[in-house]
């Protein structure tokens, strides 16, 4: 059994490790289909065994879905906040880090700077698992390339055309790129560019990464188009954000430029009208539930990784 080890990002864990990840998900998920709500797995690896969660930014999605993947694999979890722990009172992220590893099996830490959780893996004895920084967001990039070989999405040669903001969703979209070997045209405004260090590691990893101002040109012929909102929690300067980034909302006639079976992502919440038209986000060709859904999935096999339990 390998060693307990932590996931920053995507390439702590690596390709080979990752594409296990997304097998053993699938899985998992065909074993659950059909179970009445609740029912308990049949295998329970993590029985026993309990995850803290410390959210230092607000959450649906990786708060519900990090706490049902510890239920149906026998384990539990429990919830840390700045308002309920001594975080919110200064105590430092290394007296932290140190105390929890002597309580707890594991820790998810969703956060604002991408230093809090390197720190804390730093003095922590146990796994520590990214649920967002403002560098990346792993976990969420997990199960969206489980949501695409899901619906058919085979990932080397996959054409993937993300539209809007360089962010930290699509900083671990290029991380992915470079691992599984898929191609990424990025179209941003001017000034909104993904991470350069991104765009280099995937072209190393010899993913093709094209960035462009013209968000038709990066959805021609594509297989995936995805987008994030415009404004992320607590960003500055609002309005003139959403001016620039207005030529680059997902609707109908930029889907018709992509392929005819391409598929439509987004890791929520959506703000529907603003980075995606409501006839795309309703629309036949989105799977952007199947795809939250999976956040379930695609984590517990991060965290049998992460536990040494899944090589």
């Amino acid at each position: 059994m390998a060693a307990m080890r932590s996931f920053l990002d995507l390439s702590d864990a690596g390709g080979d490790a990752l594409a296990a990840m997304i097998a053993d998900a699938i899985d998992r998920k065909a074993a659950r289909q059909g179970w009445a709500k609740g029912r308990a797995d049949a295998d329970r690896p993590l029985d026993g065994r309990v995850l803290a969660m410390i959210f230092e930014k607000n959450s649906t999605r990786t708060r519900v879905s990090f706490d049902m993947a510890m239920r149906q694999l026998g384990g539990s979890a429990l919830i840390l906040d700045g308002g309920t722990s001594q975080l919110g009172r200064g105590e430092s992220i290394a007296d932290t880090a140190r105390v929890l590893s002597r309580m707890v099996d594991a820790i998810m830490i969703r956060t604002d700077d991408h230093a809090k959780a390197a720190e804390l893996a730093h003095y922590a004895d146990v796994p520590v698992i990214n649920g967002l920084t403002d560098r990346s967001h792993p976990c969420q990039i997990a199960a969206d390339l489980l949501t695409l070989v899901e619906h058919g999405k085979p990932l080397p040669g996959l054409e993937v055309a993300w539209l809007g903001d360089g962010n930290n969703v699509l900083n671990s979209v290029l991380e992915a790129a470079g691992l599984m070997k898929f191609n990424v045209r990025v179209a941003t405004p001017p000034g909104y560019e993904p991470a350069r260090a991104f765009v280099d590691q995937a072209r190393e990893g010899g993913a093709a990464i094209t960035l462009t101002h013209d968000a038709a040109s990066a959805a021609e012929g594509a297989d995936v188009l995805i987008t994030d909102t415009w404004i992320s929690m607590g960003q500055a300067h609002a309005s003139e954000k959403l001016a620039a980034m207005a030529p680059y909302q997902v609707n109908e006639a930029l889907l018709a430029r992509a392929k005819p079976d391409a598929v439509f992502l987004h890791c929520l919440p959506a703000h529907v009208g603003e980075e995606v038209s409501s006839q795309v986000f309703e629309g036949p060709q989105s799977v952007v539930f199947d795809e939250a859904e999976n956040r379930i999935h695609a984590q517990k096999s991060i965290l049998l990784w992460c536990t040494g339990l899944l090589d």
